[in-house]
């Protein structure tokens, strides 16, 4: 079965809309554990407009079940990654003008500094992928950095009009056999839903999904612990 990673940004969107303590953060990160979550994500962004860096401290001592952190590779970052060491951390593009992360990150570009910082992470025993667009030339670089993941983007194919989701499917069944191939395990996020997630959750070899939004919007109508049972119900259905 494709594992689940709970992405609770938006919880803490949702806190820092007043400055105060609720939702709790911690709180719905272990309902969401309770309720069968594979993993934990958040982002801590330079910014801080949603996680905090107590946050990270305290998921990072009270769960059993892996935490991804999704950061940017930046010194500031790192250095509060490398002391807090979580189980993965996911390597993301991060624009201070963005709603959200708008794209994969340009491996390519970047391949010698992020080589660079995937020896730091796994010198101290963290797990690194890169959350790249749906392009062979960016499974290739990755490969090269030496990630153990691939976090395919499939904002693309979420945002896709009828006409153009057959071929984002096709361009991310390419990449993911391409990842495969190359040694990397293969994941996938970004704009997932209950409604578009099956057609991904099929593609051969996908190890893990990551959702954050839709599972918290979800959560206003049916409760976290459902809207997580939900997707995990979901993924099982299409392992069978």
């Amino acid at each position: 079965m494709v594992e689940l990673g709970v992405n609770i940004d938006h919880v803490a969107t949702l806190r820092e809309a007043r400055k105060g303590t609720e939702p709790d953060v911690i709180a719905a990160a272990k309902i969401c554990e309770l309720a069968g979550a594979h993993q934990l994500t958040i982002h801590l962004r330079q910014d801080r407009r949603h996680i905090q860096d107590r946050d990270l401290a305290l998921l990072s001592k009270t769960l059993h079940v892996r935490l991804n952190l999704e950061m940017a590779a930046v010194d500031e970052i790192i250095t509060i990654a490398l002391r807090a060491k979580p189980h993965t951390v996911c390597l993301v593009p991060e624009n201070r003008q963005e709603v959200t992360t708008e794209g994969g990150l340009n491996v390519v570009g970047q391949k010698r500094r992020l080589s660079d910082v995937v020896k730091r992470f796994h010198g101290a025993g963290v797990k690194v992928s890169m959350f790249i667009d749906p392009e062979l030339k960016q499974v290739d670089a990755s490969a090269a950095a030496k990630a153990d993941y691939v976090e395919l983007h499939t904002g693309p194919y979420a945002n896709a009009r009828q006409d153009q989701i057959v071929g984002e499917l096709n361009r991310m069944v390419d990449a993911a056999a391409h990842a495969i191939n190359a040694g990397l395990v293969f994941n996938a996020g970004h704009g997932l839903t209950r409604h578009n997630l099956p057609a991904v959750a099929a593609i051969p070899g996908l190890n893990e999904v990551n959702i954050g939004h839709s599972i918290v919007s979800r959560a206003v109508f049916i409760g976290l612990e459902n809207a997580v049972k939900e997707i995990l119900a979901i993924l099982k259905e299409c392992s069978k």
